[in-house]
Parts: structure tokens; sequence; C-alpha cells
């Protein structure tokens, strides 16, 4: 009609204003909200869903070895304390760790645990196949020991000594009788003793991919 305003087709109807007092008793003006939630992803998986063979623990996970990696194979550490020094591997234990010996004799390497990414595997190799390897070498028997630590309530900081790290005498015994086996092995080689006292090292002018191990 005339005079009349024409209405906007395109303008949305306001929502309906509910009025709210808060903790001083004042009134606010709130906006109903729309009571159908918004539908997104589940934050648990169904039970039907596939599970991830990468989610699985720790300890199911299948252990591999490098196929360039097998007993009695010469390999050069890389990392921790005895690096750049070559050992003989024994065994992979279940972990997926590598059991490996100096001997202790010629370049203090004891039996120790290792990680196959931290080595480097030469084509050196010596026959281990008579070699006994006790069983209870295991995961358990390497594990290190938690050394105790000095707390405030035993004393003065200054006059308590934190727990050493001492080599218990079945390790000794273990030890032994591992190298005794092996040490025959090693001498059987031409200057394989003094190939596995030396420590791994490079110079100027000799770069490690283009080495041959």
């Amino acid at each position: 009609m005339v005079g009349e305003k024409a209405k906007n087709p395109a303008t949305k109807e306001k929502k309906p204003e509910v009025i709210k007092a808060d903790a001083s008793g004042q009134a606010k003006k709130a906006h109903l909200k729309s009571k159908n939630p918004k539908q997104g992803k589940p934050h648990c998986k169904r039970a039907s869903e596939a599970v991830d063979p990468w989610q699985k623990p720790l300890s199911q996970h299948v252990r591999r070895l490098r196929s360039s990696i097998t007993p009695g194979t010469i390999l050069i550490i890389l990392d921790g304390h005895h690096r750049d020094k070559r050992v003989v591997f024994l065994k992979q234990l279940a972990s997926g760790l590598l059991l490996v010996t100096g001997p202790l004799s010629l370049n203090q390497v004891p039996l120790y645990r290792t990680h196959q990414k931290f080595v480097i595997t030469t084509s050196t190799k010596i026959d281990i196949s008579g070699v006994k390897i006790p069983k209870h070498f295991t995961d358990a028997y390497f594990k290190k020991k938690k050394l105790r630590k000095p707390r405030h309530q035993e004393g003065e900081i200054f006059h308590t000594e934190k727990e050493k790290y001492k080599v218990t005498e079945q390790r000794k015994v273990d030890q032994k009788a591992v190298d005794s086996q092996i040490m025959p092995k090693i001498k059987a080689i031409l200057q394989l003793q003094r190939y596995l006292r030396a420590v791994f090292a490079l110079t100027n002018g000799i770069y490690a991919h283009q080495l041959v191990f």
C-alpha cells in the first residue's frame, strides 16, 4: 500500500531475546541458542574400525635386523662411551638391541647392548657358531641399575656421595666365559687383533661415503 515501507525479503528474522540477571542484579539480554548440536567427528574410535598396526605397543613390534649383520660380524660403534671402537656382534635380544663384546682384553669393550642404527657393518667376520652364549643374557640382565642419590633429609649435601656403579662378580665370570671362546677365533686370523684394537677415525681427504668397510 501507499505510504508503507516494502519489506526486504533478504532480511533475517531476529532471534527472541531472554532477559537474565547477573550476580549484581543487573538485567542482561541473551539470545537463545539453537538446540540442534553440531555434528562432528566422534572423540573415540568405534569398535568396527580397523586397528592401525603402527599403534601397537612397543613390546609387540616386530624386531627386524639388517641383513648385513650376522653373528660374528665386526661392527663399528658410532655413539656412546665406546664410540669409534670395533666390536664383535653376538646376537639380537628380544628388545631388538644388539649384544656385542670387544673382547674386553683387546679394546676395553665389555658385554653390552647397542642399537643397530648406531653401528657400521664391516665385511670382516669371524665364525662364532661354536661359541656358547648363556641363556640368561636377556634385556633384564643388561638393564642399567638405578643408582641411589643422596637426599636433603639424610644429612649435609656436601658430605653425602652418590652411589657408584660396581661390576658384579656374575658379570665378570660371564665376560671371561664369552671372551675365552672368542679370542682363539680372533687369533686364528692374521692382524685381526690389531684391527680390533685400532680406533676408527677419518682424516683429511678421506670421506665416509667413499670407504668400503
